[in-house]
């Protein structure tokens, strides 16, 4: 028999590397087969994605999972291991079990790490194998053997990452043992018999057909008779309601918004009667282009075959390429595709494959009503094998990729029309006019909420209860009674009248109910946000699959958003688990950009001080551009909501009011609280620290410094400090780290005073709040009870970083109280010039050069930093290129300041760099001359990032 495993992912994996992740892979055994995953680097939650095939001999044998780390130069670690009886999934429901999650076990129960993670596996027999699976004994045993060997051969070629040999040698070997084969033959028949008779006296029946390869090609006739359209419909039928796969590591090669539903667009991009392709294939030169019809390989894997010879470039010569085609998801709504492409002709081309995933994502609804697509296309190079070629094959690829989806891109939008800001709607009115839903009456929401049993038997009881009342006759007073107090007379009357009492209760309390939710009733929505600065505006459409926390099967959920401490309420929606809202909410305007907004689920029960929480998210403004939170899906977090895979949708809006204006007046406070000057930036700097770290465009730099990372080794590199984040970024012979998290992630700042291991300079320790910033937890020094910390150290100067990181940190966590008091003593103390990472006097020793005494007026010196003729020639003599100034602008007083930037000569400096610099000029203190100083910056040169050059020039008359 053939037996199938797919290996789909891990999650909660312990980390086993210093870089606090793990680089795991799968091994995979059954009997003396035996073949393994890919690797995924630096990753605790890893997505494999692969199917083995394997051939059972013996029902009794373990297929065993064996999750390892991979380490370069030493062993690789065991992370956690499997076991599974072949005997348990030929004994399940259609011999098919999964996807499910399976808990990793330790190799012993001694281990010291109980927690091993989870991994999700799917594990079946193929339909194909009942006509083959007790065929006998004998030559009739022997030829339905080898038919299936070579049907194993031929069609089942293995995951897209591990050649299919291998199986095939291990298949090969089994079939040479043939007295074990009888053996293991007999022993399966045995146990059908004793547990599924019914079903082995079927199968005990002759084939009617030749022989399962004949079987299988029906099925694949079946496959590809279909249109595309039906083959979607059935990858939409069998959808398990999984997550669209998340980008590949090696980089995303197009992201971009169509003018057409997601539908169209993948029948665009994928169907056999699509000229795509084609046209594609003429413009990069391809020939001999074969489109092969999608098939089932399996229950749930629609796979296609497209080979091309591929055009002659300046390194490498025309050669056939191979690429299969695999759709992961199809839902009539996403649609995710991953094509694997092998030139086995190539040199090393069998040690590797190119991976490349398509997926495509409804987009938001554009201003004609028309739906939209996003289409994000990554990829990454998977090697089957390794070499020491790997960084050059990667190298190249990159660049072939980047070049070829270049053209993929425009040739796509001679098809189709790309999305720009105009179409989204940059214009939020109008966005939202569309949201603008009548809301439904008071007697309507009545009806739908009180029309239940217990309603309905409450009214029917009462109405009882009167009408007995009305025809009885009144008694006399028995027992204890009075005449104004009467008693039940009987068990069954004081049963009755309790269930009376518990009925009326119940009806009061959800009346109570219906009324405190309809005074409260959508209270923020609709108010206008009132100031002058960042607005924030959320409009909430509507929920999906939200958690019931009642025996009706439904909740009665509304929604909280904070936001800097301001907190918008949506109104209560009765018995709903698809909530429709259409509400908006406003906040009022903010001095500074939001970093998160917190979104919150809640089950009304009667009180707003009594709730039960359904779920909730984080939103990280941040990590969204502003097409994305324009329309936006999120799914909630914690136990009910997983469970129930609810999800919020949203549309975000995050304007100013103030322009350009802002990074100018929030660098102004930071200068009173900093006591220093601070500079804007130019947009190249801000552009690639946006880049370098994934930043929205309104994110920008204030200031950086050259330090040291301290773990267990200090790594150096440059800490980044913007209005929102803190980053931290190095390159050390290849090796990357590069992390950020939010100022309000930080709970303390402390000082560590200098000591041997820091080298004598004092340490920056950082502790953040418990749960925060786990994505930058790879460059924490520990975590202790769920914070991390984390220390800088060796700062050039120490006192301008200590300064600038305490004002930037307590402007984001303090109160607006507490900082009009920081302002208010800071706004006696002058404010000195710092150029990004500038020294001030304090910081340096400076040493005399050059002095002089010349019969010439102090005016002619100064014609020198003019920015005249004289000031170009005298800087061109001296070998700076391309020179540039700024005219004197008056900063205060009588001191003027400008910027200089050029290059040098190579007669200068071999390497060629650039310099930027600041110049301030102010009198002296008797007025009989000037002082010019300079703070020079120098670029492309080796470690030039860690220095900064200071002169200063005394000119005076005597």
């Amino acid at each position: 028999m053939n037996l199938s495993v797919r290996v789909i992912e891990a999650r909660n994996l312990p980390a086993m590397d210093l870089n606090g992740f793990s680089d795991p892979y799968v091994w995979l055994q059954l009997g003396k087969q035996k073949v393994r995953t890919k690797v995924v680097k630096k990753s605790l939650n890893p997505q494999w994605g692969e199917e083995f095939g394997f051939q059972v001999d013996n029902l009794n044998e373990e297929l065993l999972f064996s999750v390892l780390d991979e380490d370069k130069y030493t062993n690789d670690d065991f992370v956690g291991q499997l076991k599974m009886p072949v005997s348990r999934i030929f004994e399940s429901e259609d011999k098919w079990l999964g996807p499910a999650w399976h808990s990793l076990q330790p190799k012993s129960e001694r281990s010291k790490n109980k927690d091993c993670g989870e991994i999700l596996l799917t594990i079946y027999f193929p339909q194909n194998n009942s006509s083959l699976d007790l065929n006998g004994s004998g030559v009739h045993g022997l030829q339905g053997r080898k038919h299936a060997d070579e049907t194993i051969e031929s069609s089942s070629s293995g995951p897209l990452d591990s050649p299919s040999s291998l199986r095939v040698e291990e298949i090969a070997s089994s079939m040479e043992d043939k007295s074990c084969m009888q053996n293991s033959i007999a022993d399966r028949i045995a146990q059908i018999f004793n547990k599924h008779s019914d079903t082995a006296a079927l199968a005990l029946k002759p084939p009617e057909t030749s022989g399962p390869e004949v079987y299988e090609n029906k099925s694949e006739d079946m496959s590809s008779s279909d249109t595309f359209e039906e083959l979607m419909r059935k990858m939409e039928s069998r959808d398990q309601g999984n997550e669209i796969p998340k980008n590949l590591p090696g980089g995303v090669v197009l992201d971009q918004l169509y003018q057409i539903p997601p539908p169209d667009l993948n029948s665009l991009l994928f169907s056999p009667d699509s000229r795509f392709y084609k046209l594609l294939a003429g413009l990069q030169g391809s020939t001999e282009l074969q489109l092969g019809p999608w098939k089932f390989e399996n229950v749930e894997s629609l796979k296609r075959v497209v080979t091309y010879i591929k055009a002659a470039t300046k390194v490498i010569k025309a050669v056939k390429a191979t690429e299969e085609q695999m759709y992961l998801k199809a839902d009539g709504k996403l649609f995710a595709v991953l094509a694997s492409v092998s030139t086995p002709d190539i040199m090393y081309g069998r040690n590797f494959k190119a991976e490349v995933l398509y997926c495509i994502t409804p987009g938001p609804e554009l201003l004609s009503g028309e739906q939209s697509s996003h289409l994000i296309v990554s990829w990454r190079m998977n090697f089957l094998q390794g070499t020491m070629m790997k960084g050059i094959i990667e190298n190249g690829a990159r660049q072939g990729i980047k070049e070829s989806f270049e053209q993929y891109a425009s040739l796509l939008s001679e098809s189709v029309n790309p999305v720009g800001s105009k179409a989204l709607g940059s214009n939020k009115e109008q966005v939202l006019a569309s949201l603008q839903v009548k809301s439904p009456s008071d007697w309507k929401l009545a009806v739908q909420h009180f029309a239940n049993f217990t309603v309905v038997s409450s009214i029917c009881m009462g109405l009882y209860v009167l009408v007995h009342i009305w025809m009885a006759r009144p008694s006399t007073s028995q027992g204890l009674e009075f005449f104004w107090l009467d008693l039940p007379d009987s068990i069954s009357e004081f049963i009755v009248c309790s269930v009376v009492v518990l009925q009326g209760e119940r009806l009061l309390r959800m009346i109570l109910r219906f009324m405190q939710a309809r005074v409260k009733k959508g209270s923020n929505h609709g108010i206008k946000a009132q100031g002058d600065g960042w607005f924030l505006t959320v409009a909430l459409v509507e929920g999906i699959n939200i958690a019931a926390v009642d025996s009706s099967g439904s909740s009665d959920p509304y929604v909280v958003f904070t936001c800097k401490g301001k907190t918008r309420t949506s109104s209560v929606k009765f018995k709903k688990s698809d909530p429709q809202w259409n509400e908006i909410f406003e906040f009022d305007a903010m001095d500074e950009l939001p970093s998160v907004l917190d979104v919150e689920v809640y089950d009304f029960d009667g009180s707003f001080d009594e709730i039960a929480s359904l779920g909730h998210a984080e939103i990280n403004f941040l990590k969204y551009n502003k097409s994305d939170l324009a329309d936006l899906w999120i799914p909630l977090q914690g136990k009910l909501a997983q469970a129930c895979r609810s999800k919020l949708h949203l549309r975000v809006f995050l304007d100013n009011s103030r322009g350009g204006n802002v990074v100018r007046e929030y660098l102004s406070k930071m200068e009173k609280m900093v006591g220093k000057k601070m500079n804007v930036r130019s947009p190249q700097t801000n552009l690639a620290f946006q880049k370098l770290f994934g930043l929205p465009p309104e994110e920008f730099l204030i200031n950086e410094f050259t330090c040291h990372l301290k773990r267990k080794m200090p790594l150096q590199g440059r800490l980044f400090l913007s209005a929102r984040i803190i980053g931290f970024h190095t390159n050390l012979f290849g090796h990357k780290t590069k992390f950020f998290f939010l100022w309000e992630d930080i709970e303390d700042i402390q000082i560590v005073p200098p000591t041997l291991s820091s080298m004598g300079n004092p340490i920056i320790d950082m502790t953040l709040r418990p749960g925060r910033g786990m994505d930058a937890q790879h460059g924490a020094k520990t975590k202790e009870e769920g914070r991390l910390k984390f220390r800088f150290q060796s700062f050039v100067s120490f006192n301008i970083a200590h300064r600038t990181i305490m004002a930037l940190w307590k402007a984001r966590s303090l109160s607006p109280e507490q900082k009009v008091q920081i302002i208010e003593e800071s706004e006696a103390k002058s404010i000195q010039t710092d150029e990004s990472s500038s020294l001030s006097l304090d910081d340096v020793s400076m040493s005399e050069v050059y002095a002089s005494a010349l019969s010439v007026p102090v005016s002619f010196f100064m014609e020198v930093f003019s920015g005249g003729i004289l000031d170009h020639r005298v800087m061109e003599k001296a070998g700076c290129l391309n020179y540039f100034c700024t005219p004197w602008e008056l900063e205060k007083g009588d001191v003027y300041e400008r910027h200089i930037h050029y290059k040098f000569d190579k007669n200068i400096s071999c390497y060629r760099g650039e310099v930027t610099s600041t110049q301030r000029r102010s009198t002296l203190s008797d007025k009989n001359g000037w002082l010019v100083e300079e703070v020079m910056t120098h670029h492309g040169i080796p470690l030039g990032d860690n220095f900064n050059v200071w002169c200063m020039t005394a000119q005076s008359s005597s």
